[in-house]
């Protein structure tokens, strides 16, 4: 079962995208902000693939993404960035800096789906 880390500081919507991956097969770890995602990183834990919110407090998901994307052991993990923002100037820069797939909230299941679909080549 794949293992996907959401990292998004709306735990309502985090909640929500958590039961549909679950409902999808994936086992589900929720990070409330990049920082904690980053130190479980880079203390040798990770997911099969990312689901990241873009507008978060402190660290962005594009920072968190560019992150991701710079460590050679992590850059080939697939992303999936989420936003309720709409603009094609966030989505051209989050797949420019390495995201495999983007949704807008709020995301159907089938949304979803598609977008883990396509990120992760399954």
């Amino acid at each position: 079962m794949p293992l996907a880390w959401i990292v998004d500081d709306d735990d309502e919507m985090s909640n929500a995208v958590r039961l549909m991956l679950q409902l999808l097969g994936h086992k589900v770890e929720v990070h409330r902000e990049a920082r904690a995602a980053a130190r479980a990183l880079l203390a040798g834990r990770k997911p099969d693939f990312f689901i990241l919110d873009i507008n978060m407090p402190e660290v962005s998901g594009i920072d968190f993404l560019e992150f991701v994307r710079m460590r050679p052991e992590l850059k080939g993990l697939p992303v999936v960035m989420l936003s309720s923002e709409t603009t094609d100037v966030q989505v051209d820069e989050a797949l420019r800096k390495g995201a495999n797939a983007f949704v807008f909230k709020p995301v159907t299941l089938e949304e979803l789906e598609a977008a883990v679909k396509k990120a992760t080549g399954g």
